[in-house]
């Protein structure tokens, strides 16, 4: 039998072989699908932000799966042309994240905060997380743009944090926006042992006064003055809080309800699928496992668990200055970071556990409003001193 063609044959199969994911597998991809797996087994068995761990976690699983990186083949999201790339456009210029803010806007009832003003204090006493990882990002060696976009994962925003880390250190949107959202995802784990530390029952059990009935007039009205005031301080958070209070004048002016329920359905559902695959797609192993990466995850956790003791540690500062039948439940504070409503509902979880009738999420959804401006306009600080 002529060996010639068996000769062809194996160069045809050892051809076929090099072209599988299998000759191009390295340790690292092994670990970042099992990361992947992670989050999705998060999101399904533990419930914990499934909207955005699922395609956060699958699009790991996609960007992980190794190809020749010499041949050109225009599949993978750092390739120019492929369509991983296209989408991931909207990521590396910061398109994405504004248009999750309109939605925002768009669901946002901001009742709770025009009904007790005060308690916007506590979404600013939260960002002292962020400047916290700053210092502590310089003084590990991070340059001053970079140190901004890794502190604002202390804000626990997601969108807030791509859209910064995409002006000032692109090279780290992979991590930071992994970071932030794990966090955000994790609020209901972090933040019940911090608030627990620091609060005693007495406190735990605090009633507060209901919040006042908002007239229509007075909602219609907070966006207009809330985008002039805001940005007007920091022009720079235009895209972000421009399109969070355009969202919400749509909400509540009563006539475009159809444009509103856009925003807050299909077009945020769009923006997260697409926000959420290629930003776990971005995790390629060669490009994301590094020692910067992981001194990101430490920097975020630590501006996370300092935003937490912040807003919990300053809503007790402020009962001292409060009247005696005016007191606020420190355990509100943590909301005042923005991931939104999930530090609410933590609020109202842990307080139930102390007070089965003591029912604080409308408080507490005060508090995070606050943060989601807080954080944005904390942005905005940074990018216009480090841009």
């Amino acid at each position: 039998m002529d060996t010639g063609f068996f000769s062809f044959v194996y160069e045809q199969l050892a051809e076929f072989a090099s072209h599988t994911a299998f000759a191009n597998l390295e340790w690292g991809h092994l670990v970042m699908i099992a990361v992947g797996l992670f989050f999705i087994n998060l999101a399904i068995t533990k419930h914990y932000e499934p909207l955005l761990l699922i395609p956060i976690g699958f699009g790991i699983i996609i960007g992980n799966i190794p190809f020749d990186l010499e041949a050109d083949l225009k599949i993978g999201i750092y390739e120019e042309g492929s369509v991983l790339n296209m989408l991931y456009f909207g990521v590396q210029r910061g398109l994405y994240p504004p248009i999750i803010f309109l939605g925002i806007g768009a669901m946002t009832d901001f009742s709770s905060l025009l009904s007790k003003p005060r308690l916007v204090l506590l979404g600013a006493a939260a960002q002292f997380g962020i400047f916290a990882a700053y210092s502590f990002s310089l003084y590990l060696g991070f340059a001053p743009a970079q140190a901004g976009a890794i502190a604002i994962i202390g804000g626990a925003d997601g969108p807030t944090a791509i859209f910064l880390s995409s002006k000032l250190a692109p090279e780290f949107i992979g991590p930071i926006a992994i970071a932030a959202y794990s966090y955000m995802a994790l609020v209901p784990v972090i933040q019940p042992p911090i608030m627990k530390l620091l609060t005693t029952k007495k406190e735990r059990v605090i009633r507060m006064k209901p919040p006042r009935a908002v007239p229509k007039q007075e909602k219609i009205i907070f966006p207009i003055v809330g985008i002039l005031l805001t940005t007007f301080i920091m022009p720079t958070a235009l895209p972000l809080l421009g399109m969070l209070f355009f969202g919400n004048l749509l909400k509540e002016s009563g006539v475009t309800n159809r444009l509103a329920e856009t925003a807050r359905s299909s077009l945020v559902d769009v923006v997260t699928i697409f926000l959420g695959l290629t930003v776990g797609a971005s995790t390629q192993a060669t490009v994301f496992l590094t020692n910067e990466s992981l001194m990101i995850f430490a920097l975020g956790a630590a501006a996370f668990v300092i935003a937490t003791f912040s807003g919990v540690l300053f809503a007790k500062v402020m009962n001292y200055f409060s009247p005696a039948d005016d007191k606020i439940n420190p355990l509100i504070g943590n909301s005042g970071v923005s991931a939104v409503p999930d530090s609410a509902r933590v609020s109202q979880h842990v307080g139930l556990e102390y007070d089965k009738t003591n029912h604080l999420l409308m408080h507490a959804m005060a508090a995070n409003v606050s943060g989601v401006i807080g954080s944005a306009i904390a942005a905005g600080i940074l990018l216009s001193f480090l841009a």
